[in-house]
This record gives structure tokens, C-alpha cells and sequence, in this order.
């Protein structure tokens, strides 16, 4: 008699999606913002984004024949949607250069050592743009005036960096309507508040995602905002657009939607997500009104990612048939 005992690791329930699947919808809610991308930097964003796609897919490729073994996973898409959201979080005027490093950080330190997608602690594309960041600060942090397909060239800090040094009339300026459009200076993926909201609105449709984790970092991140601004003696209209500015600036729209709810480094649970949740936004915050960066999200997830097993092993439900 043949033997029909099976022993395999969970999940032993499955769906219809399938990796592939999954990442293919990621690559679709990313479409719209890669377009407003596009209209507001010009067509050197397909560029930037080509070039960090094909080296993570390249990278991956190499290090999972050569080093790794086992079946090659490039097909699953894993590869091409840290190669998009590393884009997003770059410069449009950064050297390609640095972009390639950029994937191979990403690739080869935040996914491969680990084993691959689903044994990586640490979102990859985040772990290649900190990198950047500290390794290249100038690239990093520079925008020039570029030339957009449909818009009006333009310089300057990002709003962010106006803010942390020029807090009143930051704000008494700030047009949020442009910021929600995407006409402001930034990285790729952080300048279309509106088009990163379309998306997560496909991804829920598809059920690629729950709502717990982005909603609770963006809602954690205006309550901050909004006790800040109160206790900064803000009142009237600013004490409103205080909390606002901080949800449609710099990358927290990215990060909430596309980053932090990242299967292989976000908790298992309702519960954990929110204790995830509250903290990116926590985190968040404190590095951008007190932190030496204008921008805390991409430090705050990485910071979570960490907590994750922490907060799994917390959380964790009573097993079935087990006395509390």
C-alpha cells in the first residue's frame, strides 16, 4: 500500500493566489503612481525604474543559480516588484550607477542572505535605499529642476526639508493640492498621494491586502501630528493642515500602502499588525519633528520589521485544546 502520509510546513489551506498572482497585482496598483511619475519628472522615471527592475531580477537571477541553488524564483515577480518600489523611493536625477548598488544591496543583503521571499526579516527595496541614504547622502537628497512630460520644471527642497527647517512658512505655503498631485519635489514614488490611494484601493479590491496596517500608520501619524501641532500653540486653519501635510508628505502614503504591509515582515495578525502599525507611525514621527532626517518612514518600518517575531510571539493565539 502506498504511502499517503504527507508531512509539509503550514499553510495547509490553500487559495487561488499564488505569488505570482500577488505580485502582479502589487505591480499593478504601483502603475498609476509610476504614471503621475512620469507627467511631473519626465521619461528618465522609466529609466531609473527600468534599470533598478532589471538589476534586482539580474541580481536574484545570479546569486539563486550560483550561490543559493534550488528552483529559480525570478518568475514569481518578487524580483521586479522590490526593483519598482526601490525606484520609487530614488531621485529621478541619481547616477544609474548607484542605482544598480542600490538592487544589489537589496537583492543580495535584505533578500538572498536570508534565503529568499518569505525568510527576508527586513523589506528588501527598503533595505537597498537606506543603504543609499547613508552611503550616498548627497545623490540621495538631491532635486534639481527636471523637465516633466505634461508640467513646469522645478527645484528645490522637498516639502519635508522646508518644513524641518522653515516650520511656519512651510505651511502658511503649502499647496495640497500640488502635493497631493504629485508637483512637488521628491523621490519617484513619494509625489502622487492621490495615485498611491488609487492603488491601495485595487489592492483591497483584490484582497491583496487588509486595510488594518495602512490605516493605522497614516491615522497614527495625523494623531501625532495633530497633538504636536496643539501643543506647538497652532490654531485655526494650521492646526488642521499640520496633520494633513504629514499624511500627503514624503513617503508615508508609500510606505503605509506598499511597504509596511509586506507579507514575508509584517505580523501574522489583526492584532500585530496594529502594534506594527502604531509603531511605524510612532517612529515615523519622532524622526521627522526630531530625528536628523527629514523623513523617518523607510528607518521606522525597518525598525518594526525587527519587532515582528516579538510581536508574533506576543500576540500569538492560544492553541486550540491549550489552558490559558
Amino acid at each position: 500500500m502506498a504511502n499517503k502520509l504527507f508531512v509539509a510546513p503550514s499553510p495547509h489551506v490553500h487559495s487561488a493566489m499564488s505569488t505570482q498572482s500577488i505580485m502582479r497585482d502589487v505591480i499593478i496598483a504601483l502603475i498609476p503612481a509610476l504614471a503621475v511619475s512620469v507627467a511631473v519628472f519626465g521619461w528618465n522615471v522609466l529609466l531609473v525604474t527600468a534599470v533598478s527592475v532589471l538589476s534586482c531580477v539580474l541580481f536574484e537571477f545570479l546569486i539563486q543559480k550560483y550561490l543559493i541553488g534550488g528552483p529559480c524564483t525570478v518568475c514569481n515577480l518578487s524580483a521586479v516588484v522590490t526593483g519598482v518600489l526601490l525606484a520609487f523611493n530614488l531621485p529621478v536625477s541619481i547616477p544609474l550607477w548607484i542605482v544598480v548598488i542600490g538592487a544589489l544591496v537589496a537583492i543580495g543583503i535584505g533578500k538572498m542572505t536570508f534565503g529568499g521571499l518569505g525568510k527576508n526579516p527586513f523589506n528588501p527595496a527598503l533595505v537597498g535605499r537606506v543603504f543609499l541614504l547613508i552611503a550616498y547622502p548627497v545623490q540621495m537628497t538631491s532635486f534639481p529642476a527636471v523637465d516633466g512630460a505634461w508640467t513646469d520644471a522645478f527645484s528645490g527642497a522637498t516639502p519635508l526639508a522646508a518644513m524641518k527647517f522653515r516650520t511656519a512658512d512651510a505651511l502658511a505655503a503649502t499647496d495640497f493640492a500640488q502635493m497631493a498631485g504629485g508637483n512637488v519635489p521628491g523621490s519617484l514614488g513619494e509625489v502622487a498621494a492621490v495615485a498611491l490611494l488609487v492603488g491601495f484601493a485595487y489592492l483591497l479590491w483584490r484582497k491583496v491586502i487588509t486595510w488594518h496596517v495602512p490605516v493605522t500608520v497614516l491615522g497614527t501619524i495625523a494623531v501625532c501630528a495633530l497633538l504636536y501641532a496643539a501643543c506647538s500653540g497652532m490654531s485655526g486653519a494650521a492646526l488642521w493642515q499640520y496633520p494633513l501635510f504629514h499624511l500627503v508628505a514624503g513617503g508615508a502614503m508609500l510606505g503605509a500602502i506598499f511597504m509596511a504591509t509586506d507579507y514575508s515582515t509584517s505580523p501574522m495578525t489583526v492584532k500585530g499588525s496594529v502594534i506594527f502599525a502604531v509603531g511605524i507611525g510612532v517612529i515615523t514621527m519622532c524622526i521627522r519633528l526630531w530625528g536628523a532626517y527629514p523623513e523617518g518612514m523607510s528607518f521606522a518600518i525597518l525598525i518594526m520589521n525587527a519587532c515582528v517575531p516579538l510581536i508574533n510571539k506576543y500576540v500569538k493565539p492560544r492553541r486550540f485544546g491549550v489552558k490559558k
